[in-house]
């Protein structure tokens, strides 16, 4: 395992474990934009969970690759989800945040791969 993907994977689980508490407390920058999108209410604590479970799946990885595997492939999809929830909404300023969250998680699975 090299330290560039150690770094990496850290750095997106720790974006991602951000992402997850910012919706899961109610930051008005997240909850605001999923309600401008259209997304039910009744989701948000799912999505959360979703993320959080994402974020410590990487880091789980490190230890046990097929699992970082797997949230990584599940973390892609979901924001790949939300860049389709954002264009759906016609927000498409917007398009980059999910963007920015999906960067790294392909990263982490690119070095995984290389490695």
């Amino acid at each position: 395992m090299s330290t560039a993907y150690t770094v990496v994977t850290v750095a997106a689980a720790c974006w991602v474990g951000f992402s997850a508490f910012s919706l899961l407390r109610g930051a008005p920058w997240v909850v605001d934009s999923l309600a401008a999108y259209g997304v039910p209410r009744p989701w948000w604590p799912w999505l959360g969970a979703a993320k959080a479970a994402g974020a410590l799946g990487l880091l789980v990885g490190l230890f046990v690759p097929v699992i970082g595997v797997l949230a990584g492939v599940g973390l892609v999809l979901y924001f790949l989800g939300a860049v389709v929830t954002v264009v759906r909404a016609r927000s498409y300023a917007h398009i980059p945040y999910p963007l920015l969250y999906l960067a790294p998680v392909v990263a982490v699975l690119a070095l995984g791969a290389a490695a």
